[in-house]
């Protein structure tokens, strides 16, 4: 009986050391942005850094889109293999309430495998602006409700979701002006066409140098300040408490991706995230990196999902 059932077994046995051991071939992390922004560079410098430790090239394949759906369906239908992962970020948790219907399911669809850095959003004043400090901001919309101006990119970025959080936190009556991009915010912001502007450090730090066309970061958006502008206060420092916002990016891989391969492309994240090299360059981008595990990626994922649920629906924004 007992070698009728290792005949039984054998079977199985050779099929699992036929197997090579993962990783066996090139990894492509999907891109759900263009080339050259924050998350591109984001995920070419940390996928370098994979390919060391895994043995095996990481290739970048951009899919831009808008909501980050194309890129992020790609990777909800392909083989839950680890051969074929997914750069998350805060688009993924706002598609989920800002989209009526989206071809796959926000949190079910994918297994998270990591974080790799947070970045930071500001407030953004001209040079010659008047207003200081998140104080004189706040004071000065008080003073004539409805009369401050707010530049954002699209309506349902993550900056302009922030900014209406904002209004809501600090409790104040403000209008926010929607841009195209951030160059056009930008040229908005230096001549005077808006009061301030929500954006991520990385694109507005090459125009914070003293000048006529310069601009100035009032605050952060998190909750600690960034180390390359040690000098720059939180929203929290500066007298909304409640005020939080930091956006992130991570790796996860298509759903029921095998728990040992998972354990193993997060390690090599954390020997990756790890390095201090690697640490100054995405700090140059205005990231913060910061590995964690694929329990507490789960975890960011649906709480950011629920926390931007709750601001689409304060702002009434149309779903899409």
């Amino acid at each position: 009986m007992k070698y009728l059932l290792l005949l039984a077994l054998l079977p199985a046995w050779l099929s699992a050391q036929a197997q090579p051991a993962f990783p066996a071939k090139p990894i492509t992390i999907i891109v759900p942005f263009g080339a050259g922004g924050v998350a591109d560079i984001t995920a070419r410098t940390v996928g370098q850094a994979m390919s060391v430790s895994l043995k095996q090239p990481v290739i970048i394949e951009n899919r831009p889109s808008a909501g980050a759906i194309v890129g992020s369906s790609a990777v909800a239908n392909a083989a839950p293999d680890g051969y074929t992962l997914l750069l998350m970020s805060n688009a993924n948790a706002v598609s989920a309430g800002l989209f009526r219907k989206l071809p796959y399911e926000p949190v079910k669809a994918f297994t998270p495998i990591g974080t790799l850095g947070y970045f930071d959003l500001a407030l953004f004043v001209a040079d010659k602006s008047p207003m200081k400090t998140v104080q004189d901001m706040v004071a000065h919309a008080k003073a004539q409700p409805g009369k401050l101006t707010i530049g954002t990119i699209a309506v349902g970025s993550t900056q302009n979701l922030a900014a209406e959080m904002f209004k809501t936190t600090a409790g104040i009556d403000a209008l926010i002006v929607p841009y195209n991009g951030t160059p056009a915010l930008q040229t908005a912001l230096m001549a005077g066409q808006v009061d301030v502007g929500f954006e991520v450090l990385s694109p507005m730090m090459s125009h914070m140098a003293p000048g006529p066309k310069a601009l100035r970061p009032l605050a952060v958006t998190s909750d600690r300040r960034f180390p390359g502008l040690p000098n720059v206060p939180t929203v929290q420092e500066s007298g909304v408490p409640k005020y939080n916002v930091a956006s992130w990016n991570a790796l996860a891989a298509p759903a029921g991706t095998p728990a040992p391969v998972i354990e193993k492309l997060n390690a090599a994240i954390r020997e990756a995230v790890g390095k201090p090299e690697l640490q100054q360059r995405l700090q140059t981008l205005g990231v913060r990196a910061q590995a964690s595990t694929p329990a507490e990626a789960a975890q960011l994922l649906s709480s950011e999902i629920q926390r931007w649920k709750q601001v689409i629906v304060t702002a009434k924004l149309s779903l899409q």
